[in-house]
């Protein structure tokens, strides 16, 4: 009798503190499911607020800038290409028409350089070689613009004297070239990747149907790899047309229509960093910077929704 009655008090402690060991991990539950339920809010907060600040600098971008209009028409400021805000002339032609050139001409050279520079490092080149190679072009990413700016300031606008023979070396071609050299390790990294990613069965099935290297490269590889590339492309793109100060101090910044690639000109970032320092802040020359920074930030959204487009596309390829 009294062994069970020393028994029984055991069994009910025991009890107690399975009930009392039972109550932990539904309190640990509970409090996982806060902290997911806080750290969810805090992104959707967070979220908000990013698109809240775009919105409100789009706002102030275009009510500013559209202010430009009270003095001068849309056809003087987007088809004329007199910019002299002395004598309250602010055609900006000459910049909308540079931006696009040097665009356009950037494209044209990196272009082709970045997808060779991605075929070779993704299908030609042995694994020790691309595993060298891959962390130098990350590396170059990262340099700052301005150093490209000084290297193509005393070294390369004098390299295009001596080789053409004129006077004045910076202009598009001095621009292009640098910018060509910037975005090179964007497009080509991503493009290599894009290319990497292709399945191997895809180019095993071209050489077993005895198809050539090339062949296999510009038939399969390049056009499954399309998206990618193109993501590659408008990324690089992006980065060229809102460079400031590599394009300040190779481009000549006179306004100016460029008829010759080595004649000096400017584009829209170029005018509104030489000229912001200037401007009074209640002046039409100044709403018209305005105006020209609200066209960057569009065509940057632009890009940036092509881009998201692409991805989408590939994904659902």
């Amino acid at each position: 009798m009294l062994e069970s009655s020393v028994a029984a008090p055991k069994q009910s402690d025991l009890g107690s503190s399975i009930m009392a060991g039972s109550g932990k991990p539904f309190d640990r539950k509970k409090r996982l499911f806060a902290m997911n339920r806080l750290f969810r809010y805090i992104c959707i907060a967070s979220a908000v607020f990013v698109c809240l600040i775009l919105f409100l600098i789009l706002i102030l971008m275009f009510r500013t800038g559209v202010l430009t209009f009270s003095d001068i028409s849309l056809a003087d400021f987007f088809l004329s290409a007199n910019w002299n805000p002395m004598d309250e002339q602010y055609g900006a032609l000459v910049f909308i028409f540079g931006t696009f050139a040097l665009t356009a001409l950037t494209l044209l050279i990196s272009v082709p350089l970045s997808i060779a520079i991605a075929v070779f490092l993704s299908v030609f080149v042995p694994g020790w070689l691309k595993n060298a190679l891959r962390p130098i072009l990350d590396l170059l990413v990262g340099i700052p613009s301005v150093v490209y700016g000084y290297l193509g300031l005393t070294v390369l606008i004098p390299m295009i004297r001596n080789v053409t023979g004129s006077g004045m070396g910076d202009g598009l071609l001095a621009a292009a070239l640098v910018l060509t050299i910037m975005v090179l390790p964007t497009i080509s990294r991503i493009s290599d990747d894009a290319i990497s990613a292709v399945p191997r069965k895809y180019s095993d099935a071209s050489y077993a149907l005895g198809a050539t290297r090339f062949h296999t490269v510009w038939k399969v590889l390049l056009p499954s790899a399309r998206s990618g590339i193109m993501y590659a492309v408008i990324l690089g793109m992006a980065r060229a047309i809102g460079e400031t100060m590599a394009v300040v101090m190779v481009i000549g910044n006179t306004a100016q229509l460029a008829d010759s690639l080595l004649k000096p000109t400017s584009v829209l970032t170029s005018n509104i960093v030489m000229q912001i320092s200037n401007v009074p802040f209640d002046s039409t020359w100044n709403y018209a910077l305005y105006l020209m920074g609200f066209l960057l930030l569009v065509i940057s959204i632009l890009m940036i929704a092509t881009v998201r487009w692409l991805q989408r596309k590939g994904v659902q390829g």
